[in-house]
C-alpha cells in the first residue's frame, strides 16, 4: 500500500490578526512591567508573547494528509464558455481535520474561487468506510479564450484551535482543462469555391480510370435487390448487379501562420507584446478553427500545417497529418487549442524548425503532388519569405485562397494576388462568416482577386500592430 504523501508547504506560518494583536499587548505589557517594576504584569507578557510563537509551532508541525481528485464537466471546452469543477477530498490520516480553509488555484487571468471553509473530515476509513472521511466540493469556473490551463493544486490553510497562527499547504496535483477556440458557423449552401463541383479533387476515385460510370457484374448472395442492374440483367441473361463505385473523401489543406515572422524579425528587437495574448493571432487560430470544421462536416478529410514547416503535417508534436470524421473535428479544436501564442521557432535565414529550407521543402511537396486540392492560408503577419512559401505552393492548390489579419503588410498582399491566391481580408471574429461567404463572389474577384466582403469599419480594425494595449479582452 502506497503511503500517503504530506501536503507541500506553499507558504511560512504567519501570524493572524489575532495572534499579531495578542503578540503586541504581550510587548506593551512587557515594556510597562519593566518600566514600573511590575512583576505580575511581567507573567501576563511572557504569555501574550509566547502563545502566538507556540501556535505557529504547532500549525508548522501539524501535517494533514489529503487525497484531492478533480473532475471537469465537460472536460474540453469552447472559449466563452464554463466548466463545473468538482473536486472529490479525502482524508488519509488517523486525525479529524477541521476549521480548514480552501481555495483552488487558477491561472491568471482566470477567475479563481473566492476562499471558503472546508467542511469537517473524519479520520481515514479503510473498512467499512461510511464517506465521513470524504467531502465534495464544486465550482463553475468561467475560461474566456483559448488555451490548456492548469487548475490546482488545492491550497488548505490550517489554523491552531485558539486561531493565532496559519500556515498554507498545497493538496493534490494540476489537472488540465482543455479550451478550444470559438468556431464560427459557416453557410454550406454558399456555392463556395471549395464546394464546386471539378474544383473537388478525388471527390469519386474509381477503381480505374477508364472505368464506366456505372459497372455491371454478377449477383452475388446479399447483394441487395434494389442494386439489381436489369438492363444488363436482360443482355445477360442471369442477374447482374451495379458495382458501386469507390468513393474517397476530398482532402483540402488550411495553413496557418503559426510563426509571426512580420513582427519576430531576426536580429529585431523583441516585441513589447510578446508574451501577451495577440489578438490577431487568436482571430487566426477562430478563422482556422471555423473553416476546418465545416469542411470536415461537409465530408472532406483536413490538413491543417504551420505556414513555417508546411511540410511537417500536424500543428503539435505527434499530431495527425489529417484530420477527418468522426472525431477529426474535436482533435484539430484540441491541437489548435494547444498551439502556443506566438510561436517563433527557430527559423533563420531561411530555414524551418525542422532544419530545411522553407521555400525548398514547400516546391518540392508541390511537385510530388499531381492533383490539385482546396488551399486556405490564413495568414497573420507573414514576412516575405512566407510569402514567397505560398507562391510557391501556388500551383498544388485550386482554389487557392488566403484570409489576411489587418497586420499583414501591403508587400505580402501583392505578391499573393500576383501569383493568382484570392485575398480575403478579415479583421474581426464576427466577420468570418462575411469572409467565408466573399469566397463565393466571382464579380468581387474580377481584377484583384480580393473579395471584400469581410470589410470592417476603422473603429472596428484598430491598429495594425498590436501592442501591449491589445489585450484579449477577459
Amino acid at each position: 500500500m502506497r503511503r500517503p504523501r504530506p501536503l507541500r508547504v506553499a507558504t511560512w506560518p504567519r501570524l493572524t490578526r489575532r495572534g499579531g494583536a495578542l503578540l503586541v499587548v504581550g510587548a506593551a505589557l512587557l515594556a510597562v512591567s519593566l518600566w514600573f517594576d511590575l512583576r505580575d504584569i511581567m507573567l501576563l507578557a511572557f504569555v501574550g508573547i509566547a502563545m502566538p510563537g507556540v501556535a505557529a509551532l504547532f500549525v508548522t508541525l501539524r501535517v494533514p494528509r489529503l487525497g484531492v481528485t478533480r473532475r471537469f464537466s465537460p472536460p474540453i471546452v469552447a472559449a466563452g464558455s464554463s466548466s463545473a469543477v468538482a473536486i472529490a477530498v479525502r482524508n488519509r490520516s488517523r486525525q479529524t481535520l477541521d476549521g480548514a480553509h480552501w481555495r483552488d488555484r487558477v491561472p491568471e487571468g482566470l477567475d479563481a474561487p473566492a476562499e471558503a471553509v472546508l467542511p469537517a473530515l473524519g479520520p481515514y476509513e479503510s473498512v467499512l468506510p461510511s464517506g465521513d472521511d470524504t467531502v465534495h466540493l464544486e465550482y463553475r469556473l468561467r475560461l474566456p479564450r483559448r488555451g490548456v490551463y492548469g487548475i490546482g493544486p488545492m491550497r488548505i490553510g490550517v489554523a491552531d484551535p485558539f486561531g493565532l497562527a496559519r500556515i498554507d499547504r498545497d493538496a493534490g496535483t494540476r489537472h488540465e482543462v482543455v479550451v478550444t477556440p470559438r468556431v464560427t458557423p459557416l453557410e454550406r449552401a454558399l456555392g463556395s469555391a471549395a464546394s464546386v463541383d471539378g474544383v473537388l479533387h478525388g471527390l469519386q476515385r474509381r477503381a480505374h480510370p477508364n472505368s464506366d460510370e456505372l459497372i455491371a457484374r454478377e449477383y452475388r448472395y446479399g447483394d441487395p435487390l434494389r442494386r439489381v442492374n436489369w438492363p444488363a440483367t436482360a443482355r445477360r441473361g442471369e442477374l447482374m448487379v451495379r458495382e458501386e463505385e469507390q468513393r474517397g473523401d476530398p482532402e483540402v489543406r488550411i495553413l496557418l501562420d503559426t510563426m509571426l515572422s512580420g513582427q519576430f524579425r531576426a536580429g529585431g528587437p523583441r516585441p513589447e507584446w510578446a508574451g501577451l495574448v495577440h489578438l490577431g493571432f487568436e482571430l487566426g487560430v477562430e478563422v482556422a478553427a471555423s473553416i476546418g470544421v465545416h469542411l470536415l462536416e461537409r465530408g472532406f478529410r483536413v490538413r491543417c500545417d504551420p505556414l513555417g514547416d508546411p511540410g511537417r503535417g500536424g500543428l503539435g508534436e505527434g499530431a495527425p497529418g489529417t484530420y477527418r470524421l468522426p472525431g477529426g473535428d474535436h482533435v484539430l479544436l484540441e491541437d489548435l487549442a494547444r498551439l502556443d501564442s506566438p510561436n517563433r521557432g527557430e527559423r533563420v535565414d531561411g530555414t524551418s524548425p525542422g532544419g530545411g529550407s522553407t521555400e525548398g521543402a514547400g516546391r518540392g511537396e508541390v511537385r510530388a503532388r499531381e492533383a490539385r486540392m482546396p488551399g486556405f492560408a490564413v495568414l497573420v503577419d507573414p514576412d516575405e519569405q512566407d510569402a514567397a512559401t505560398l507562391v510557391s505552393l501556388r500551383t498544388g492548390f485550386e482554389p487557392a485562397v488566403a484570409f489576411v489579419g489587418e497586420a499583414v503588410s501591403t508587400r505580402v498582399v501583392k505578391a499573393l494576388e500576383q501569383s493568382d491566391w484570392r485575398i480575403v481580408r478579415v479583421g474581426r471574429a464576427a466577420a468570418i462568416g462575411d469572409a467565408w461567404a466573399g469566397v463565393a463572389q466571382p464579380d468581387a474577384m474580377s481584377r484583384t482577386g480580393a473579395a471584400p466582403a469581410a470589410r470592417v469599419s476603422d473603429a472596428d480594425r484598430g491598429s495594425t500592430r498590436p501592442s501591449a494595449g491589445g489585450r484579449d479582452a477577459p
